[in-house]
């Protein structure tokens, strides 16, 4: 009887569905871009932890993408790109926004 409990309780650890597909932190990505949605190659993304001041750079590929994975969820960050002397409007993450992709164009003209 009991090798009859012990393989059943094994049976359904076995089938008992696995978390290893959650996402660890949050994930900040984007875009630099232009007024023309063209992107910004070489733009530097800053991205500051509101709590420590703390800051981490990216610096952006031909496709202007950028991305910022495993950030803190109980934490706000500001984030701003910079490109050729010319700054885009500072955006907010907040801690209370539950997604777990936050997706950010920033925009900046360099005229």
């Amino acid at each position: 009887m009991a090798c009859v409990l012990l393989t059943a309780l094994c049976v359904l650890i076995a089938a008992a569905p696995q978390k290893r597909d959650k996402q660890i932190g949050r994930l900040v990505l984007g875009k630099v871009l232009d007024p023309q949605d063209n992107p910004l190659p070489d733009a530097v993304v800053y991205l500051t932890n509101t709590r420590t001041r703390a800051i981490k750079t990216y610096i952006v590929g031909p496709d202007g993408s950028y991305r910022f994975p495993a950030l803190s969820a109980a934490i706000e960050y500001e984030i701003y790109a910079q490109y050729k002397g010319k700054k885009s409007d500072t955006k907010s993450v907040s801690q209370f926004d539950d997604r777990p992709q936050v997706y950010l164009d920033l925009k900046i003209d360099p005229r």
